[in-house]
């Protein structure tokens, strides 16, 4: 197996079977354009068998923090360390990156990303709620109630 930073699109698309939907040609220019955006990806014979993406936050009086913000290992792949592999790299970059943390969301009963995540060095801050504002596209100057 062998990690490498994706810098291409096409290196996007390519991988686009971990991911929950197909890859947006315009959407992966924009993210490989982000700054502070990357993903890892895992290759096992040549094939993309796993990926990891990563956001740097920053905040003027906290520093840089990275976010895990998905992984994903395909099925034929899965129980052969990959995953924790990636979660390592991404904490290497955000180490070299000067990142004073690195966090990752996951729901409280996703066992295995729990035992994952535990086990490449995270703890756990405790239960907190998140919130989501849904938008549909042309809906920005759209009011809301009590705007």
């Amino acid at each position: 197996m062998e990690i490498r930073r994706a810098t291409t699109v096409a290196e996007l698309i390519a991988a686009q079977h971990l991911y929950d939907a197909p890859a947006r040609p315009a959407w992966a220019e924009r993210f490989l354009a982000a700054p502070g955006h990357l993903m890892l990806i895992a290759y096992a014979d040549g094939t993309p068998a796993g990926m990891i993406s990563g956001i740097e936050m920053l905040h003027p009086d906290k520093g840089s923090e990275m976010c895990l913000y998905e992984l994903s290992v395909a099925a034929p792949y899965r129980r052969r360390g990959i995953a924790r592999a990636l979660t390592n790299a991404l904490a290497t970059e955000a180490r070299a990156r000067g990142c004073y943390d690195m966090w990752v969301g996951v729901d409280t009963d996703n066992a295995p990303a729990l035992a994952l995540y535990r086990a490449t060095g995270a703890e756990d801050d405790g239960e907190f709620a998140m919130l989501t504002w849904h938008f549909t596209p042309g809906d920005a100057d759209a009011p809301r109630d009590g705007a």
